[in-house]
Protein backbone atom coordinates (compact mmCIF):
# COMPACT_ATOMS: atom_id res chain seq x y z
CA UNK A 1 0.00 0.00 0.00
CA UNK A 2 1.94 2.96 -1.16
CA UNK A 3 1.49 6.08 0.73
CA UNK A 4 0.58 8.25 -2.00
CA UNK A 5 -2.87 6.46 -2.43
CA UNK A 6 -5.15 5.18 0.45
CA UNK A 7 -7.23 1.53 0.16
CA UNK A 8 -10.69 2.71 0.91
CA UNK A 9 -12.30 -0.74 -0.41
CA UNK A 10 -12.52 -3.97 -1.74
CA UNK A 11 -14.50 -5.61 -4.66
CA UNK A 12 -15.89 -8.76 -3.54
CA UNK A 13 -18.25 -11.66 -5.37
CA UNK A 14 -20.92 -10.71 -7.78
CA UNK A 15 -24.49 -10.28 -6.92
CA UNK A 16 -27.05 -11.33 -9.59
CA UNK A 17 -26.49 -11.35 -13.21
CA UNK A 18 -26.41 -7.79 -14.41
CA UNK A 19 -23.05 -7.23 -12.62
CA UNK A 20 -23.78 -5.86 -9.41
CA UNK A 21 -20.91 -6.53 -6.58
CA UNK A 22 -20.69 -6.73 -3.26
CA UNK A 23 -17.96 -4.01 -2.24
CA UNK A 24 -16.83 -3.83 1.11
CA UNK A 25 -15.91 0.30 2.11
CA UNK A 26 -13.20 1.48 4.34
CA UNK A 27 -14.85 4.58 4.58
CA UNK A 28 -16.35 6.29 7.66
CA UNK A 29 -19.69 5.92 5.80
CA UNK A 30 -19.89 2.82 3.75
CA UNK A 31 -21.51 5.15 1.04
CA UNK A 32 -18.73 8.14 0.93
CA UNK A 33 -16.75 5.44 -1.72
CA UNK A 34 -18.53 6.21 -4.54
CA UNK A 35 -18.31 9.74 -3.69
CA UNK A 36 -14.65 10.52 -4.44
CA UNK A 37 -14.83 9.92 -7.96
CA UNK A 38 -13.31 7.50 -9.96
CA UNK A 39 -11.29 4.90 -7.97
CA UNK A 40 -7.79 2.78 -8.93
CA UNK A 41 -6.70 -0.47 -8.46
CA UNK A 42 -2.79 -1.32 -7.79
CA UNK A 43 -1.74 -1.43 -11.49
CA UNK A 44 -4.08 2.47 -12.24
CA UNK A 45 -6.76 1.43 -14.25
CA UNK A 46 -9.93 3.20 -13.25
CA UNK A 47 -13.16 2.67 -11.32
CA UNK A 48 -16.24 4.13 -11.13
CA UNK A 49 -18.75 3.24 -8.24
CA UNK A 50 -22.70 3.81 -7.61
CA UNK A 51 -23.17 3.06 -4.51
CA UNK A 52 -26.60 1.11 -4.18
CA UNK A 53 -26.65 0.31 -0.16
CA UNK A 54 -26.35 -2.51 1.59
CA UNK A 55 -22.74 -3.13 0.56
CA UNK A 56 -23.32 -3.57 -3.30
CA UNK A 57 -22.44 -1.34 -5.90
CA UNK A 58 -22.58 -0.90 -10.12
CA UNK A 59 -19.33 -0.46 -11.96
CA UNK A 60 -19.35 1.71 -14.60
CA UNK A 61 -18.93 -0.79 -17.38
CA UNK A 62 -19.96 -3.63 -15.63
CA UNK A 63 -23.05 -5.18 -17.08
CA UNK A 64 -23.04 -8.92 -16.53
CA UNK A 65 -21.79 -11.49 -14.11
CA UNK A 66 -19.31 -12.94 -15.45
CA UNK A 67 -17.23 -9.75 -16.09
CA UNK A 68 -18.07 -8.57 -12.31
CA UNK A 69 -16.54 -12.11 -11.14
CA UNK A 70 -13.38 -11.12 -12.72
CA UNK A 71 -12.80 -8.05 -10.20
CA UNK A 72 -13.49 -10.12 -6.77
CA UNK A 73 -10.51 -9.19 -5.23
CA UNK A 74 -9.47 -5.79 -6.96
CA UNK A 75 -8.61 -3.74 -4.15
CA UNK A 76 -9.79 0.04 -4.85
CA UNK A 77 -7.27 3.09 -4.11
CA UNK A 78 -7.80 6.83 -3.93
CA UNK A 79 -5.14 9.52 -4.02
CA UNK A 80 -4.00 10.80 -0.91
CA UNK A 81 -4.51 14.46 -2.15
CA UNK A 82 -8.11 13.26 -2.39
CA UNK A 83 -8.60 13.42 1.36
CA UNK A 84 -8.06 15.75 4.45
CA UNK A 85 -4.48 16.42 5.66
CA UNK A 86 -3.99 14.99 8.63
CA UNK A 87 -3.71 16.67 12.10
CA UNK A 88 -0.49 17.20 14.55
CA UNK A 89 -1.46 13.74 15.88
CA UNK A 90 -3.33 12.06 13.62
CA UNK A 91 -1.93 9.74 10.70
CA UNK A 92 -3.46 7.09 8.39
CA UNK A 93 -2.19 3.58 8.29
CA UNK A 94 -0.32 4.52 4.80
CA UNK A 95 1.60 6.31 6.83
CA UNK A 96 2.77 3.37 9.02
CA UNK A 97 4.75 1.86 6.37
CA UNK A 98 8.82 2.17 6.52
CA UNK A 99 8.32 3.57 10.50
CA UNK A 100 10.91 1.50 12.63
CA UNK A 101 9.69 -1.34 15.06
CA UNK A 102 10.89 -1.04 18.16
CA UNK A 103 10.22 -2.88 21.12
CA UNK A 104 9.85 -1.80 24.72
CA UNK A 105 13.59 -1.61 25.13
CA UNK A 106 13.70 0.33 22.33
CA UNK A 107 15.50 -2.77 20.68
CA UNK A 108 14.82 -2.30 17.12
CA UNK A 109 13.13 -5.17 15.49
CA UNK A 110 12.69 -4.28 12.08
CA UNK A 111 10.04 -1.76 9.91
CA UNK A 112 6.94 -2.01 8.63
CA UNK A 113 6.86 -3.27 5.17
CA UNK A 114 2.90 -3.67 4.78
CA UNK A 115 -0.34 -2.75 6.12
CA UNK A 116 -3.28 -5.63 5.15
CA UNK A 117 -6.08 -6.31 6.30
CA UNK A 118 -7.62 -10.34 5.83
CA UNK A 119 -10.91 -9.64 7.32
CA UNK A 120 -10.43 -9.95 10.51
CA UNK A 121 -8.63 -6.32 11.33
CA UNK A 122 -5.59 -4.92 10.43
CA UNK A 123 -2.28 -6.11 10.44
CA UNK A 124 1.28 -4.76 9.91
CA UNK A 125 4.03 -7.43 8.34
CA UNK A 126 7.35 -6.56 9.99
CA UNK A 127 10.54 -7.57 7.95
CA UNK A 128 13.49 -7.44 9.95
CA UNK A 129 17.53 -7.26 8.69
CA UNK A 130 17.97 -10.97 7.85
CA UNK A 131 14.48 -10.46 5.48
CA UNK A 132 12.21 -12.25 8.04
CA UNK A 133 8.64 -11.21 7.81
CA UNK A 134 6.39 -11.36 10.75
CA UNK A 135 2.50 -10.79 10.98
CA UNK A 136 1.63 -8.82 13.75
CA UNK A 137 -2.18 -7.72 14.79
CA UNK A 138 -2.70 -3.92 15.03
CA UNK A 139 -4.28 -3.45 17.99
CA UNK A 140 -3.59 -1.37 21.38
CA UNK A 141 -2.27 -4.29 23.24
CA UNK A 142 0.02 -5.11 20.46
CA UNK A 143 1.22 -1.99 19.07
CA UNK A 144 0.83 0.36 22.47
CA UNK A 145 2.85 3.15 21.13
CA UNK A 146 2.39 4.80 17.33
CA UNK A 147 4.74 7.89 16.82
CA UNK A 148 4.71 8.77 13.12
CA UNK A 149 6.61 12.17 14.00
CA UNK A 150 9.81 10.08 15.35
CA UNK A 151 9.53 7.35 12.20
CA UNK A 152 8.89 4.02 14.87
CA UNK A 153 5.95 2.20 16.67
CA UNK A 154 6.87 0.31 19.78
CA UNK A 155 5.35 -3.15 20.11
CA UNK A 156 4.46 -5.71 22.69
CA UNK A 157 5.17 -9.28 21.06
CA UNK A 158 2.11 -11.68 21.30
CA UNK A 159 3.56 -15.13 22.40
CA UNK A 160 1.92 -16.37 18.90
CA UNK A 161 3.18 -14.36 16.16
CA UNK A 162 2.67 -15.45 12.45
CA UNK A 163 6.22 -15.36 10.58
CA UNK A 164 6.31 -15.51 6.60
CA UNK A 165 8.72 -18.37 5.58
CA UNK A 166 11.77 -17.72 3.37
CA UNK A 167 11.64 -18.84 -0.02
CA UNK A 168 11.30 -22.47 0.14
CA UNK A 169 10.93 -22.61 3.91
CA UNK A 170 8.72 -24.19 5.55
CA UNK A 171 5.08 -23.49 6.09
CA UNK A 172 4.29 -20.44 8.37
CA UNK A 173 3.39 -21.04 12.03
CA UNK A 174 -0.65 -20.69 12.19
CA UNK A 175 -0.62 -19.62 15.45
CA UNK A 176 -3.68 -17.25 16.72
CA UNK A 177 -2.35 -14.27 18.60
CA UNK A 178 -4.11 -13.86 22.08
CA UNK A 179 -7.14 -12.14 21.71
CA UNK A 180 -7.12 -8.15 20.71
CA UNK A 181 -7.59 -5.67 23.27
CA UNK A 182 -9.38 -2.78 21.92
CA UNK A 183 -8.88 -3.77 18.06
CA UNK A 184 -7.99 -0.65 16.09
CA UNK A 185 -10.44 1.00 13.17
CA UNK A 186 -10.15 0.05 9.68
CA UNK A 187 -11.52 3.63 8.65
CA UNK A 188 -8.96 4.39 5.91
CA UNK A 189 -10.85 8.00 4.86
CA UNK A 190 -10.69 9.37 8.52
CA UNK A 191 -7.05 9.95 9.80
CA UNK A 192 -6.49 8.01 13.18
CA UNK A 193 -6.02 9.84 16.12
CA UNK A 194 -2.50 8.89 18.49
CA UNK A 195 -1.79 10.61 21.87
CA UNK A 196 -2.02 8.95 25.40
CA UNK A 197 -4.98 6.46 25.07
CA UNK A 198 -4.06 5.54 21.28
CA UNK A 199 -6.16 5.58 18.49
CA UNK A 200 -9.92 6.31 18.94
CA UNK A 201 -12.29 4.90 16.43
CA UNK A 202 -14.78 2.07 16.52
CA UNK A 203 -14.03 -1.07 14.40
CA UNK A 204 -15.03 -1.48 11.32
Amino acid sequence: MPKDRILVGEIGRPHGVRGLVRVQSFTAEPADIAAYGPLADERGKAFALQWLGNGLARIEGIADRDAAAKLTGTRLYLPREKLPQPEAEEFYLADLIGLAVRDAEGRVLGEVRTVDDFGAGAFLTVIDEQGRETLLPFTKAVVPVVDVAAGHVVVELPEDVVVRPEEGGEAASEAAPPEPVHPLPRRQDAPKRIGPRGVRGGAA
